[in-house]
């Protein structure tokens, strides 16, 4: 199987040998993400001089998202891009380090309870269970939920069918009285066109309109409030250990970069699809700050669920409460 676990080898500048990590990440080729993913790795071949490159694969290319730490842990890839929640059957702790959904306001507070409050050595030390290093978050912005129906209030949530994934984000549909429908993302499009569904959980304002959600369900929720997920960048614990120290300073400098410019760049993308919203016949709706807290106050008792769950877990929770509390998002 590619890269099965040793150091992949090559001639670099001036003869020295080259470090070569298969990185997969959970995004589709072509897509906005999956781009700047690329970026991100080919910014690390350029400043290594060539003495480290990141051969960027897209979703699926190796393994299955729900594989992938299974196998950086294992070397059969060096590295991932990939998403926390997919591995919450190992530990429920992953759910929350992913997202904490109805929790922070902006991907930025997160990205503050990882890099100040934190969230990263609570990250560090959970993947290195699994002989993986965390070396970053990675976010990609506030999620949109689209609908056919206006939900100006939690109430009008009442009686409709959402997709919406297993996990944290059903849970709290099912207390606000929707009807969640467990569907691929494939489906998404012919759901809402059937009738299968009324409303969908799945990305942001832009990712949604690329795939023509918007005419179909033209009340999109702008700026997002219930889900704005953590991806990674974690790498092989062997393959990062082994790494010269001025590679991983520069490693962990790209990829925080990569952080900034995934965020930034997507809400750029939503800005430019909400100033058409007119033209392209949608109604943005921003929910109400009152509403949003009591969106937060529930969604906390399913957090609690999933922390007690394991010890991680509860760890995982008591500081990012902690953490909303200090900015008097939680009473």
């Amino acid at each position: 199987m590619p890269g099965c676990g040793q150091d992949e080898q090559q001639g670099g500048e001036g003869g020295d040998a080259s470090i070569v990590w298969k990185a997969q990440s959970l995004w589709q080729a072509g897509t906005l993400p999956h781009q700047i993913f690329e970026e991100f790795a080919r910014r690390v071949t350029e400043r290594s001089g060539g003495r480290l490159t990141i051969e960027a694969l897209a979703v699926n290319s190796i393994v299955s998202s729900t594989e992938s730490l299974d196998a950086v842990g294992a070397g059969i890839l060096q590295a991932q891009h990939s998403g926390p929640a997919y591995f919450t059957g190992k530990d429920a702790a992953f759910a929350l380090l992913s997202d904490p959904q109805g929790g922070f306001e902006t991907p930025a507070q997160m990205r503050q309870w990882m890099e100040t409050g934190g969230g990263l050595d609570l990250a560090r030390e959970l993947y290195a269970k699994y002989n993986a290093y965390f070396v970053g978050g990675v976010w990609y912005g506030a999620e949109s939920l689209v609908s056919k129906k206006p939900i100006r209030k939690l109430s009008d949530l009442q009686g409709v069918k959402l997709r919406a994934p297993q996990g944290i984000g059903q849970d709290i549909f099912l207390l606000l009285g929707a009807a969640p429908v467990n569907l691929p993302g494939s489906e998404v499009y012919t759901a809402l066109e059937r009738g299968v569904v009324d409303a969908s959980d799945w990305g942001t304002l832009s990712m949604n309109e690329d795939l023509g959600y918007h005419k179909l369900a033209p009340y999109p929720m702008y700026p997002g409030y219930h889900s704005m997920p953590m991806a990674d960048f974690a790498v092989n614990m062997t393959q990062w250990n082994a790494l010269p120290d001025d590679l991983k300073t520069l490693v962990e400098a790209e990829v925080a970069t990569f952080a900034t410019e995934m965020v930034e760049r997507n809400r750029a993308a939503d800005e430019a699809v909400l100033a058409r919203a007119g033209e392209l016949g949608f109604e943005a709706i921003d929910l109400p700050t009152e509403e949003r807290r009591k969106f937060r106050e529930l969604a906390r008792g399913v957090w609690e669920k999933y922390a007690a769950q394991s010890p991680m877990a509860r760890r995982v929770y008591d500081s990012q409460v902690a953490f909303l509390k200090q900015l008097d998002l939680l009473d």
